[in-house]
């Protein structure tokens, strides 16, 4: 169901992705899961935003906030912006560690529904206070509740106390289950989901349940999935499969086929990221190194076109032509088609990965291209070869052209190499291990570890320590931490449990000290 439209449909994907919606995650700590899943969960936590907090180009996650639900819901972060704010979400997150494991029990049925009412009265506040600023407001929010309890179980408690909420300006909310299992760690795992067909009580927005392995890699996967364009307002790529040079007479009966598609990155591409090999060629680029068909794809006002020219046989080029980041392609999500015409498209997507498949065939593409606006100069265009998948996918990569080869001399290779070197070499590797198949989550680079030391802690802002911490749990104050700037819902105790002052209450009434890396919404009460 798509309610909200955060975008027009003539806005270029470039500026899409710099308003990707803002993340609320709401973690449900409750025992005796929590004390295992606590440290899986903040490393991971940590691994993706120092990713996150690094990433140059366009923006790919602007506002946060976090909050924590255990005998009370706690405003652990309200919403800030996520690019260089590295230090905050660290100190946030090693307070998220904390929490005590001992005195956490199951949490009663109306707490997460107040977390979430609670989040989404300070986005509200927080949207207000934008709107009067020069800066983009936000109008639609995606909420995250990760829990260890039974999925369907929390849908329901979510269903029951949000039922008289406003969630219009809720684009999606998620529940995730924790597994107590761990997912084998393959390429790109993703997290089963399956969409909540309960409609009888949360009308107004999106519910989804995943289940989520208990491991660091399974998490870190699934926050990565919050850099992707997630936008729907348009398809990103129409792929012409009949060939324009081809007579009328001997083209289909039919219309030209046109698959409409959306544009998905395979990885990050290392130049975005400082410190890192590739990065520090393109450090002085704040736009980054985005591949050809990405900024195309970015730059037209409409979806970019790609023309089928010919198809190759699988071993009809050489992998010395191809360059640039890949991409995938997959079928359009864009809700603006009806259901008829989405449900055609992902047919004959689904048909033409088949029929290249069985072929053993690849395709060669030409790019649209744009012609600049009062230049009447013949603009130069891009070739791409498409290669098919097993999955509802089709990898796109650019291929050189005449212009941009160079001459390279290949020597033959004789059929019998010396008896004795022949020897060293298979000797050598002989000892080497033989692996199936490259799987990139087995390998780390140290990246991670290597952002976070970049950042260092600002001079007058004071962070507490893990001592401190562990002091505050155990009873004693804390004054210098900051919480949300407006009073937040009333916390509704368990029944024979006396209510407790949430901390975001308390640092409301209390001393705020403001965040020297971020700006806050002032309190509008």
């Amino acid at each position: 169901m798509h309610r909200k439209r955060t975008t027009s449909r003539g806005t270029s994907c470039t500026t899409k992705i710099s308003q990707q919606p803002p993340r609320l995650l709401l973690v449900h700590a409750a025992a005796p899961s929590w004390a295992d899943i606590r440290p899986n969960l903040c490393e991971a936590l940590q691994n993706f935003f120092s990713i996150a907090c690094s990433l140059m180009g366009p923006s790919r996650m602007s506002l946060f906030s976090l909050y924590a639900v255990q005998n009370q819901h706690e405003c652990i972060l309200p919403f800030v912006q996520v690019r260089g704010n590295f230090v905050r979400l660290q100190a946030c997150i090693s307070e998220l560690g904390m929490l005590q494991v001992e005195g956490c029990h199951r949490p009663h049925p109306t707490l997460l529904p107040l977390a979430v009412a609670d989040g989404l009265q300070q986005f509200k506040q927080y949207s207000r206070h934008m709107a009067t600023s020069a800066a983009q407001p936000c109008t639609s929010l995606e909420i995250t509740v990760l829990t260890s309890q039974p999925g369907k179980e929390v849908i329901k408690q979510l269903e029951e106390g949000l039922k008289d909420i406003n969630l219009l300006s809720v684009r999606r909310l998620q529940v995730v289950e924790v597994t107590k299992g761990i997912q084998e760690r393959v390429d790109s795992p993703s997290p089963s989901e399956e969409p909540s067909n309960d409609e009888s009580s949360i009308l107004e927005a999106d519910t989804v349940l995943q289940t989520l392995g208990n491991d660091v890699v399974s998490m870190e996967v699934f926050f990565k999935a919050w850099l992707h364009n997630s936008e729907t307002d348009r398809e990103h790529i129409h792929l012409f499969l009949t060939p324009q040079s081809l007579p009328p007479s001997s083209r289909a009966k039919d219309e030209p086929i046109c698959l409409k598609c959306d544009l998905q990155e395979r990885f990050l591409s290392p130049s975005l990221l400082p410190g890192t090999a590739d990065g520090s060629l393109r450090m002085d680029d704040p736009k980054g190194d985005i591949s050809t068909l990405y900024q195309m794809a970015s730059l037209s006002s409409s979806p970019y076109k790609l023309q089928v020219i010919k198809a190759l046989t699988s071993s009809g080029i050489c992998e010395s032509l191809t360059y640039g980041l890949p991409f995938i392609l997959r079928p359009t999500s864009c809700w603006q088609l009806d259901w008829d015409e989405l449900e055609t498209n992902q047919q004959h997507f689904h048909a033409l990965c088949h029929c290249l498949l069985k072929r053993d065939w690849l395709l060669l593409a030409r790019g649209e291209p744009l012609i600049p606006r009062y230049n009447q100069n013949v603009p130069a265009c891009s070739f791409y070869v498409i290669t098919p998948s097993p999955s509802l996918t089709l990898l796109v990569k650019l291929v050189a052209t005449r212009e941009l080869m160079l001459p390279v001399f290949f020597p033959p290779l004789a059929e019998d190499p010396p008896g004795d070197s022949l020897k060293i070499i298979e000797s050598t590797l002989d000892s080497l291990e033989l692996g199936p198949t490259y799987n990139p989550l087995q390998v780390g680079s140290h990246l991670y570890s290597h952002l976070t030391s970049t950042y260092a802690k600002p001079q007058g802002r004071p962070y507490a320590s893990w001592e401190s911490r562990s002091l505050r749990k155990a009873g004693q104050p804390q004054t210098n931490k900051v919480r949300a700037t407006i009073v937040p819902l009333p916390v509704t105790s368990a029944p024979g449990r006396a209510p407790k002052t949430s901390a975001a209450s308390k640092a409301f009434s209390g001393n705020l000290v403001p965040s020297d890396s971020e700006e806050e919404f002032p309190s509008h009460t």
